[in-house]
């Protein structure tokens, strides 16, 4: 027996929707936990990951693959938002390889030391890696939430024909 169109689309619908919460913990959690130390940041990629997996496996295994037979108006927003988002992601992405580098080669994330600036190790330019990594993360959570709105739209309209 075949699993129906709308069966799907509702799952794809539950897994994204559950991402949010993943992206929206692992934020506050590295944002309000000081020092970052190694098991700060591991804990925080455990949940990004996790909103990340949950959010790249239905759109690589049933969104892309049907983008073709539905090239229309809210499709193509839907998939220019989305793809929008992994740019910024991945954008921002370039800024956290720096960070980490630096932190790592100065031990920032075992033996922390509050006198140590990040902006004093690693590159002269270490304020440009954390602002790309800063409008890489803002960039990527506010083209994910327009995705997923539209995404809820087309949903609603395509499935229950609002």
């Amino acid at each position: 027996m075949a699993i129906s169109e709308r069966v799907i689309a509702t799952v794809v619908l539950a897994s994204v929707t559950l991402s949010l919460p993943c992206f929206l913990y692992g934020a506050w959690y590295i944002i309000e936990t000081e020092p970052v130390t190694w098991s700060v940041l591991t804990h925080h990629l455990k949940f990004v990951t996790a909103g990340l997996v949950l959010t790249t496996v239905p759109m690589v295994t049933w969104m892309i693959p049907r983008l073709a037979d539905q090239l229309g108006g809210v499709a193509m927003v839907h998939a220019f938002l989305g793809a929008q988002a992994y740019a910024m992601l991945a954008f921002g992405g370039t800024g956290i390889v720096r960070i980490f580098r630096a932190k790592r080669e100065h031990d920032l994330y075992e033996e922390y030391d509050e006198d140590v600036l990040l902006d004093e190790i690693g590159s002269e330019r270490m304020d440009h890696w954390r602002s790309r990594l800063r409008l890489g993360v803002f960039g990527y959570v506010i083209f994910w939430l327009l995705a997923y709105l539209v995404g809820i739209a087309r949903y609603a309209i395509r499935y229950f024909q609002v």
